[in-house]
């Protein structure tokens, strides 16, 4: 795991954040869809949302690290079939599968497109749209707000599986 690269696919939901919320750009539909003020927003402790904030985007980025790439599940397969060693017998199917995996399959799965891909459609369309849609229903929230945050994440995940995946 690259750490650097997680390093900074965990800024960018702060740096996507920050313009795509502005009141410029979507800042506003969000306060009304939220019925919140700019005033009410200055009253939180920054530094704390923005402490968590990074902490919960640092474990976000290494979670979609593995979706980005496939190689927790090339480990965790591989663990499971060699006893832990994740040293399988080059002869045996287990090796085979392996070494095809890396001549193959392994260096295409390390692009900016296939991490996206899968930040995008994985993390985002699978993932953020069903919790956050049916978050809104129960908060009864309208559809502004679920296309507003749900934009933002779909766009995050985006950038954040592509980075991943490239910087791998």
């Amino acid at each position: 795991m690259n750490i650097l690269a997680i390093v900074v696919a965990a800024l960018i939901p702060m740096v996507v954040g920050f313009i795509w919320y502005h009141p410029k750009v979507f800042g506003n539909m969000w306060m009304r869809a939220t019925n919140l003020t700019e005033e009410q927003l200055k009253t939180g402790n920054m530094l704390l949302i923005f402490g968590l904030s990074l902490l919960f985007s640092l474990l976000l980025a290494m979670n979609i690290h593995g979706l980005a790439t496939h190689d927790s599940f090339v480990s965790g397969a591989l663990y499971y079939v060699t006893d832990g060693t994740m040293k399988p017998d080059p002869t045996s199917e287990a090796g085979k599968w392996l070494e095809y995996y890396q001549a193959n399959l392994a260096a295409s799965n390390h692009t900016f497109k296939h991490g996206a891909f899968h930040g995008l459609f994985v993390a985002g369309l699978f993932l953020v749209l069903p919790v956050m849609a049916t978050n809104a229903l129960f908060e009864r929230k309208g559809w502004k707000y679920v296309a507003v945050n749900v934009g933002y994440w779909l766009l995050t995940l985006t950038l954040m599986g592509g980075i991943l995946a490239a910087w791998d």
